[in-house]
């Protein structure tokens, strides 16, 4: 009996550290954006961050519930109008000289074409792959790594990806379609969202 107490009572104080450290996780994702217009642009210049983007428009009348890896047919793939908001956004990405460095997406279709189409290139990565907003820690801890860690010296890493695993990461609300976070490394292997840009906002840094 004293042995069962021992074992509930250290699995209940693994389960606070576990909760305790989510949190921790959390509280740095969800620091509030602060940075907009020429700051922001010369931040994005200085590279070491990471752009989140969430796959551009959609076609809902599709969906995966029979998803074939590679299969675009048993996917939700983007609309015209996604396709083109993608094209504009990398345009504008490219106006404002940008240093774009790699390139990954979720390998839904959705997702790299958007990396595709904005960028010209994309790399499947597993990190970055969809799935349910709510989700064990074990789903996305690789997608937490990714995003607390580093880019490539004076670039800017894209990651092409869906609204739900933004969300289990980094709190409430979505990002909208084509909407982009800015994501910088923080303190204790954590990641901090220093601004958003919707699909739209592009247009106006450097103006």
């Amino acid at each position: 009996m004293d042995a069962r107490r021992t074992l509930r009572r250290a699995c209940s104080a693994f389960a606070v550290a576990l909760a305790c450290l989510a949190a921790v996780d959390h509280a740095a994702a969800q620091a509030p954006p602060s940075l907009a217009g020429a700051a922001l642009l010369a931040r994005l210049r200085e590279g070491g961050v990471t752009l989140y983007f969430r796959h551009t428009a959609t076609d809902f009348s599709q969906n995966d519930a029979g998803f074939v890896a590679g299969d675009c047919t048993t996917q939700r793939n983007l609309t015209d109008d996604g396709r083109n908001d993608a094209r504009m956004i990398g345009a504008e990405i490219r106006r404002l000289a940008l240093p774009i460095g790699e390139v990954l997406a979720s390998p839904f279709c959705r997702t790299m074409e958007t990396a595709t189409l904005m960028f010209g290139r994309a790399t499947p990565a597993p990190e970055a792959r969809g799935g349910p907003a709510q989700a064990d820690a074990e789903r996305y801890a690789a997608l937490r790594a990714l995003l607390a860690t580093p880019p490539a010296p004076r670039t800017l890493r894209v990651v092409a990806s869906h609204g739900n695993p933004f969300y289990a990461v980094a709190g409430p609300p979505y990002l909208a379609e084509g909407e982009a976070a800015v994501v910088a490394p923080a303190s204790g292997r954590t990641f901090t969202v220093i601004a958003k840009i919707p699909k739209d906002g592009w247009r106006a840094l450097g103006r």
